[in-house]
């Protein structure tokens, strides 16, 4: 754990605006889903698992597992539902029949479409203002938060999903 009174920068050096500026983001830019998702029942935990499972179509329990740092308990509840509503598949792998593979329906693919619909246009939106090649320098610094350790193999799953 980080020991916070020790910290070594003073707190007038602290980037408190652009911490405010990704907490505010991050809320408003999920909470347009979240707002989308009310009529289904949904919730933000549903919106995760569906965008990946759809981004990655044969992805394991595992490695959506791996992607969201939850634990198989955290998730169970939510991809039950997903998939009693039919919007994911889980299908048996073809090497390792344990292995659980996770599709999306064609009903989870457009609910996943429309959030994502939603999502792009906030995007947009506030790109547009910004000089041209904004947006991969606003990529470039994301990828940046990305954990060092971390950072190749996300980018690459991003780059995966593009193809």
């Amino acid at each position: 754990m980080v020991d916070v009174k020790n910290s070594s920068a003073p707190d007038e050096e602290l980037a408190f605006d652009l911490i405010e500026r990704i907490f505010f983001g991050y809320r408003d830019f999920v909470g347009i889903a979240d707002e989308a998702l009310v009529k289904t029942g949904y919730g933000r935990a549903h919106h995760r698992v569906l965008h990946f499972v759809d981004r990655n179509p044969g992805l394991t329990v595992g490695e959506l597992l791996a992607i969201l740092k939850v634990t198989k308990q955290g998730v169970a509840r939510v991809l039950r539902t997903l998939v009693d509503d039919g919007l994911i598949e889980v299908r048996p792998g073809e090497h390792d029949r344990r292995e659980k593979r996770l599709s999306v329906t064609t009903t989870g693919h457009e609910l996943a479409v429309e959030l994502a619909r939603l999502q792009t246009k906030r995007i947009e939106t506030a790109l547009a203002p910004l000089p041209e090649g904004s947006r991969a320098i606003v990529a470039a610094f994301l990828a940046g938060l990305v954990d060092d350790k971390e950072r190749n193999a996300v980018l690459t799953r991003i780059q995966a999903g593009r193809s």
